[in-house]
């Protein structure tokens, strides 16, 4: 979902910044924060931040975020998006490949801050080195994801096995559950934001608070 910016300086090269959703809010705004500082040093104006949310949709045509800024991206003749990593653009290289490719077709270049590359050349066609370092970084990162996951299952299957052996009970206490006071505390910026009226699905894409949560939350707003 696109969040407007700036709309001025008509001589400056027009840009979109798009940045991962997490459950970390902190890490989300810090990804912002820091495209947007370096767009400003280089002259670029930030026309618009989109949220990227990595979901269970599979094709491309089914993530509401990414074709919204396809749409805006075409309506405000923007020429580059800009993202600090690559891998931020989708759950797989296959994905990320697609996404790039429809940025290609409407002869916007992606420009990815962390390696400095960008997708196409100043004259409008394909950079044939940065795409295939980009299919690299992509498979990197995806050979990595996988290695977390395969340590973590790991990991599980041994705790699991240790506590079947020595007759431990798994998972939290039956005494655990976090207080009123601690939830209000902790989500103050959701509250806030249910209490408006926003729909949970669009608190969850601006705050990156899960949609599970926002609704415990809602139940505790007098």
């Amino acid at each position: 979902m696109g969040h407007h910016i700036s709309k001025n300086a008509n001589a400056m090269e027009k840009v979109v910044i798009i940045a991962r959703v997490s459950t970390d809010k902190q890490e989300y705004q810090r990804q912002v924060n820091e495209l947007t500082d370096y767009c400003t040093k280089v002259g670029w104006s930030v026309e618009a931040v989109f949220c990227n949310k990595v979901s269970g949709a599979k094709r491309i045509e089914e993530r509401t975020e990414i074709m919204e800024m396809i749409a805006y991206v075409k309506e405000h003749a923007i020429s580059k998006v800009v993202c600090l990593e690559i891998s931020r653009l989708g759950r797989n290289t296959l994905e990320a490949l697609k996404v790039i490719q429809v940025l290609n077709e409407n002869s916007v270049s992606l420009f990815v801050k962390n390696y400095n590359l960008e997708t196409l050349n100043p004259d409008g066609k394909v950079n044939p080195v940065a795409s295939l370092i980009c299919t690299i970084l992509l498979e990197i990162a995806s050979m990595e994801r996988l290695t977390i996951k395969e340590r973590m299952a790991s990991g599980r299957d041994q705790y699991i096995e240790k506590c079947r052996r020595d007759c431990i009970k798994m998972g939290r206490p039956a005494t655990y559950r976090k207080s009123v006071d601690a939830y209000k505390q902790q989500y103050q910026k959701e509250m806030a934001l249910l209490k408006k009226g926003i729909s949970l699905r669009n608190v969850s894409a601006i705050t990156g608070t899960s949609v599970n949560t926002l609704r415990r939350l809602k139940t505790l707003i007098a």
